[in-house]
């Protein structure tokens, strides 16, 4: 493949008049990075000539992918396009956001503010800067979890702007408050946490002695932070995954070593679960994640309040139930990552003029045609509230398949993609 990295600066505010501190009455501006990838199969001429695709990553807060070579769905992508992979704002090399540089935006309320620029509708916005600066006509978007809430929104305030879209794990509620999502979501888990246990019954074993060890000694990540009961729950991502699950069981399978004090957690598996617990490297996913769900209301710690109606989940329960991909408030009391953030979080949590991401009126008159997945047993992104969206989108294609689960692209991406694409090129003709 044959990549080239591409900067651009686009406004910080694409709908209002921010302006740079300091500057009196100069536009603030940031710096949106995206990568191009092709394949070597077209010479450098023939690639010129090829349809760009702008793949829509997600998260939030998750940097664009880092490819050391196409493969899945990348591979079939790049038969027939130009890769972008953005740098979503906030994220990887498009002006971060983090412990580091929000704090020299000021106070936590002007922090705050900033990161009122940071949803799907400036996404998209930068999209549609970065498309004229291209010289693309209409393109092609791919949105991935995250990524297909993005593409709703593209479709509902730009749809000039696309040829058409696929959507793979991601067709998010178009209305409604953060608790209906999260209602869901704590089923979805609790019934995934007894599929795994029916496969791997000595874990269930494992986890609770971890548990109890936890309750009754301290252990402390490689980062000096402490490893909670309510921490390790965390490693409960694992559910999300098609094959990825089985990758729960070889992190716990060697969890405990011996020491002169007796059984502790092994170096090995809790720099594992570092890797999970920590959001050192996507501090906007805690930050921003129940905003995507914002409009017209507060989220209010959403997860955190549904919670309460599942005492299941609760650390103290047995057996223990593994969690998922949830935010609580106490992530800004654990993570060393995040504690500089806590009063930021906050305040995010109780704005309640988050303005809409959707406009159902135009989705309703759609008419780019548009190719969705739907993977039944996604724990993430509920598949009645997914079909209940898809059904207000006209000329939506659903394609739903028990055969993956949240990440599936990344078990058969190539596949995934060829289906998605053939049915919106079918619905062209």
């Amino acid at each position: 493949m044959r990549t080239t990295e591409h900067y651009f600066t686009v406004p910080l505010d694409h709908f209002g008049t921010a302006t740079a501190p300091g500057t009196g009455d100069t536009a603030e501006t940031i710096t949106v990075f995206a990568r191009e990838y092709v394949s070597t199969v077209h010479t450098e001429a023939e690639a010129e000539e090829l349809p760009w695709l702008l793949f829509l990553q997600g998260g939030p807060g998750g940097r664009g992918n880092r490819f050391a070579s196409l493969g899945g769905w990348s591979k079939a992508a790049a038969r027939d396009f130009r890769i972008l992979m953005l740098d979503q704002r906030g994220t990887g090399l498009s002006s971060p956001a983090d412990r580091n540089t929000l704090p020299l935006r000021g106070t936590a309320e002007e922090q705050a503010a900033y990161l009122e620029h940071f949803r799907a509708d400036s996404i998209v916005a930068d999209a549609e800067l970065i498309r004229e600066v291209l010289g693309s006509g209409p393109w092609s978007i791919y949105g991935q979890s995250y990524g297909g809430f993005c593409a709703l929104t593209y479709l509902s305030v730009a749809p000039d702007g696309l040829k058409e879209a696929l959507i793979t794990g991601g067709l998010a509620p178009l209305s409604g408050p953060a608790d209906d999502i999260y209602r869901a979501t704590f089923q979805r888990v609790a019934e995934r946490n007894t599929e795994y246990f029916s496969w791997y019954p000595e874990d269930r074993r494992t986890v609770e002695r971890i548990a109890g060890h936890l309750r009754r000694n301290e252990e402390f990540l490689p980062d000096g932070g402490r490893l909670t009961v309510e921490r390790f729950q965390m490693v409960g991502a694992f559910l999300g995954g098609n094959t990825r699950v089985d990758g729960l069981h070889y992190l716990l399978e060697d969890a405990f070593t011996e020491s002169l004090h007796g059984s502790r957690l092994s170096d090995a598996f809790l720099e594992q679960v570092q890797g999970i617990v920590s959001r050192l490297a996507n501090p906007l996913y805690a930050l921003m994640h129940e905003s995507i769900y914002g409009q017209g209301q507060a989220s209010d710690w959403a997860a955190w309040r549904v919670l309460q109606e599942h005492p299941e989940f609760h650390p103290d329960a047995m057996p223990l139930l593994l969690t998922g991909e949830m935010v609580y408030p106490w992530y800004f009391e654990q993570d060393a990552a995040l504690k500089p953030l806590r009063q930021v979080a906050h305040l995010l949590a109780a704005k309640a003029d988050w303005k809409p991401l959707y406009d159902c009126g135009q989705l309703a008159n759609n008419t780019v045609p548009v190719a969705a997945a739907v993977y039944r047993d996604d724990i993430y992104v509920d598949r009645a509230l997914s079909l209940e969206t898809a059904a207000a989108v006209r000329g939506l294609q659903v394609w739903e398949t028990p055969d993956f689960h949240h990440d599936g692209i990344a078990d058969d991406g190539e596949a995934i993609f060829g289906r998605l694409l053939g049915m919106v090129r079918s619905a062209r003709r």
